[in-house]
């Protein structure tokens, strides 16, 4: 029995436009069964959520999943914090380059993967200087005109 793959990806834009990716993973998500349930529903949001360190495992904070509407009294709370599975090699790397001053791993993109897990793609992030952002801007206005002289 073949899956068909998953319409489930949820992105984080603001990520984009306020950091700048030096390198990406894709890790697992520990999720209870309400919140599995709500992911494949799409009721995901990504704003304002990072990464950070406890003892060696790598943990999302910030992350909402709402509620199941259909869960009862085993319903989980939206911002719980969740762990993410990466190999060991992996977390050792990204917690050293964390240690870096103007880095942070922030989620860039949840989708649900062709075996019907989750996974979170975290990046390994600096932030982006104001006049950065301008010219980000300016480059998607471009682009925006640029489409639209074509498209007529």
């Amino acid at each position: 029995m073949e899956k068909k793959p998953s319409s489930i990806n949820i992105k984080n834009r603001k990520a984009s436009f306020d950091y700048l990716f030096v390198e990406t993973y894709t890790a697992g998500i520990v999720l209870t069964g309400t919140e599995i349930k709500s992911v494949r529903l799409g009721k995901v949001s990504l704003v304002d959520t990072y990464c950070y360190f406890v003892n060696g495992e790598l943990w999302v904070k910030n992350m909402n999943i709402a509620e199941y509407f259909y869960g009862s009294y085993n319903n989980h709370n939206a911002r719980r914090e969740r762990k993410l599975l990466l190999n060991k090699k992996e977390l050792r790397a990204l917690q050293q380059q964390e240690k870096n001053p103007g880095f942070t791993i922030v989620p860039v993109r949840l989708f649900i993967n062709e075996k019907g897990l989750a996974k979170v793609v975290v990046a390994l992030a600096r932030g982006k200087k104001e006049y950065d952002k301008r010219q980000t801007i300016k480059e998607k206005e471009d682009r925006r005109e640029m489409d639209r002289m074509f498209k007529h």
